[in-house]
């Protein structure tokens, strides 16, 4: 039906479809896009239906935000649901990774099974010539291959989750904060007078939000309570349940009396088969390994030899580190220069260079 708004109309401009999301950042894309001369639409995108009162993710206080900023913009806006989408195609994967006892990423899965998935095709129909989102980073065509490039502004670099988004998904994509900084977009939003130029950032997954994780969880998966147990096998507690904890957590493991001795308790290892949660106290040694194996490998805009030395991350916020990466019939093994800590299967190791994301893969094994 938003086709319709466009027909019989000399569409001299290129017509964009902003992901909004209520936020600051795809507030400010839309500006942007718009001060360059684009015909600007805002869509918004329900990817979680929260019926009870105490949810965290507010779709409708989020969809009033998009509706002010548009407003203020004098652009159109729509609301599309993508909930049921969202359930079967990242939702049942996280629970599904929860329960084997790993630590998912369900927000880079989004990126690639939603927001360049349904969504771009959604605006599509729409009739865009090009779709938008307020991520932080930059593509760019280089001999009919597109690149993922690194924002510059490396403290909100975004390109670690969009690690898994194929290569021909970002065909038809712009990313208008690519060159700003996070300063930067607030100044505008603020100079604009746009009713997000304050509101805080969203961090952690959408779905769960501000709320107690376990609680959340405990409402889909069944949690057996079991022993922690050192290295050395002595029992020092009992915890609640294997997915509740990660690699090299240190908060919520109620041993602080457990020794007299200097230092934190650690999680340096989970045993699903045995229902066992091991510890290492003071001595972080047991969480640093020397390689992984990575399974689902993703390229974009570079084709890997067989063995090849690059930089990765392991998490979002983890500086680059050097690695050597060997490909194997069912992905790559990757080697670190130096021991790295707390690599966590189920998680991605993403691939760099020194301007660009190579692409990445789901971290499946690792070796210590």
């Amino acid at each position: 039906m938003f086709r319709k708004i466009f027909e019989g109309k000399a569409m001299q401009k290129s017509t964009v479809v902003v992901g909004m999301s209520g936020g600051v950042d795809s507030s400010v894309a839309a500006y942007l896009l718009k001060e360059r001369g684009y015909n600007v639409i805002g869509l918004f995108m329900m990817n979680w239906e929260e019926t009870d009162a105490s949810g965290a993710c507010n779709a409708d206080g989020d969809f009033a935000d998009v509706a002010r900023v548009c407003s203020a913009l004098d652009i159109p806006y729509y609301s599309v649901n993508f909930a049921e989408e969202y359930k079967k195609r990242v939702f049942s994967y996280f629970l599904q990774e929860y329960a084997a006892g790993r630590t998912p990423n369900p927000d880079v899965l989004c990126n690639r099974e939603i927001k360049f998935g349904p969504f771009r095709e959604y605006a599509l129909n729409m009739g865009a010539d090009f779709i938008a989102t307020g991520h932080y980073c930059k593509i760019e065509d280089v001999c009919g291959k597109t690149r993922l490039l690194k924002a510059a502004d490396a403290a909100k670099d975004q390109t670690y989750f969009l690690n898994q988004v194929r290569e021909e998904q970002l065909s038809g994509v712009l990313f208008p904060l690519g060159d700003m900084t996070k300063k930067d977009v607030r100044a505008i939003a603020g100079r604009e007078g746009l009713a997000t130029a304050r509101k805080k950032d969203s961090t952690g997954i959408c779905f769960i939000g501000e709320r107690n994780f376990r609680k959340f969880l405990r409402g889909y998966l069944p949690a057996q309570s079991g022993k922690i147990v050192t290295l050395q096998g002595e029992t020092v507690g009992e915890h609640i349940g294997l997915m509740y904890y990660t690699l090299g957590q240190r908060k919520g493991l109620n041993l602080g009396g457990k020794s007299g001795e200097d230092g934190r308790w650690f999680v340096v290892k989970k045993d699903l088969e045995n229902n066992v949660l091991y510890v290492s106290h003071g001595d972080e040694s047991p969480l640093y390994s020397r390689a992984c194996r990575v399974e689902n490998l993703n390229w974009i805009g570079y084709i890997p030899e067989q063995k090849f030395s690059c930089r990765a991350k392991f998490r979002y916020r983890q500086p680059e580190q050097n690695v050597t990466v060997t490909l194997t019939e069912s992905g790559a093994t990757v080697t670190f220069d130096v021991p790295q800590r707390a690599v966590t299967e189920g998680q991605y190791a993403v691939f760099y260079d020194e301007t660009a994301c190579l692409g990445g893969g789901t971290i499946t094994e690792v070796f210590y």
